[in-house]
């Protein structure tokens, strides 16, 4: 019990901290706040944009994103709290053409 406080406590703190980057303007795996504002209607959870060729800005946001560091986040909750769907973001990088396949 209490080696989960202390993982728990390190992923809240790893949250805050990559929330407060992206405030002030810095990236996320390589992923700006605009690059992950012009992917957000591919991965809000909404289904309208499932069938939707993602938009050229949000590929070159994926395109240069560190997407293995990405999947770290995958079950972390921060994507959540940004409102993306992880199932969806993680889609994202064979939609946009980047790679044939992608699994974290």
């Amino acid at each position: 019990m209490e080696a989960y406080k202390k993982v728990m406590s390190v992923m809240l703190l790893l949250v805050i901290a990559n929330a407060m980057m992206l405030v002030n303007g810095q990236s996320l795996c390589h992923m700006t706040k605009q690059g992950l504002k012009a992917c957000e209607p591919y991965v809000n959870g909404d289904n309208s944009a499932d069938d939707q060729t993602p938009s050229t800005p949000c590929c070159s946001a994926i395109a240069k994103a560190d997407l293995q560091c990405l999947c770290h986040y995958k079950d972390s909750g921060l994507l959540s709290f940004y409102g993306v769907d992880p199932e969806q973001a993680m889609e994202l990088p064979v939609k946009c053409k980047i790679v044939d396949s992608f699994h974290c």
